[in-house]
């Protein structure tokens, strides 16, 4: 199922399990890019994804813009996390979900924005997978996180996320009392499948797959 009308173009697949992943691209992809993936991971869930609105150079899109690879476009991306928050309530709502089980999976830009939510807007998810994020800015004070489980899997080879910004991204969700597992593995910023199989084992574990 595609749609538009909730402000942003996006697919929903059903699912049985009564949980819902909200699937968030890395710069280049769309709501397409990681809807196998999700339905690998999490095979009774139903799937969430919006397309990000942004586009770089014209073309490449993303949910929120930059200034270069490692300067991102805060006052931007506090916007756009509030627009995607307010989609997330919209779906919901539309589409019968249950907000308490809405879990954000998100590769590189699409990681960041999830990590906006949980700092911004943390009503908004139940947990999330976190495949190669950074902490785009630090919060205030910490976010009423709550128990809240997330996977953060980082590379130690990325040249986007320099090992300190992972280290600071743990920290600021375990500040907010996350239950956060991390792992920074021996790679860059492509996924391996290691990554794909702790994420499946970790979902399994949460009761999403």
């Amino acid at each position: 199922m595609t749609g538009g009308d909730l402000g942003f173009e996006h697919v929903l697949e059903p699912g049985a399990s009564g949980g819902t992943v909200l699937l968030l691209h890395a710069t280049g992809g769309d709501e397409h890019q990681l809807l196998g993936l999700g339905r690998d991971l999490a095979p009774r869930a139903t799937l969430l994804s919006p397309r990000g609105k942004v586009l770089e150079n014209g073309r490449t899109r993303r949910f929120f813009r930059r200034r270069g690879p490692l300067d991102l476009d805060i006052p931007d991306l506090l916007a756009r996390t509030d627009e995607l928050a307010e989609f997330v309530t919209a779906a919901a709502a539309a589409y019968g979900l249950d907000p308490g089980r809405m879990l954000a999976l998100g590769y590189s830009n699409g990681a960041n924005i999830a990590v906006s939510l949980l700092l911004r807007r943390p009503e908004t998810l139940a947990g999330a997978v976190l495949l190669r994020p950074t902490l785009p800015y630090a919060p205030e004070s910490p976010p009423p996180l709550d128990g809240k489980p997330v996977l953060a899997l980082g590379g130690d080879r990325d040249p986007y996320v320099p090992r300190p910004r992972h280290e600071d991204l743990v920290a600021a969700l375990r500040a907010g009392g996350a239950d956060v597992t991390a792992t920074l593995r021996h790679a860059g910023h492509e996924l391996t499948d290691a990554d794909i199989e702790e994420a499946g084992a970790w979902l399994a574990a949460q009761g999403w797959a």
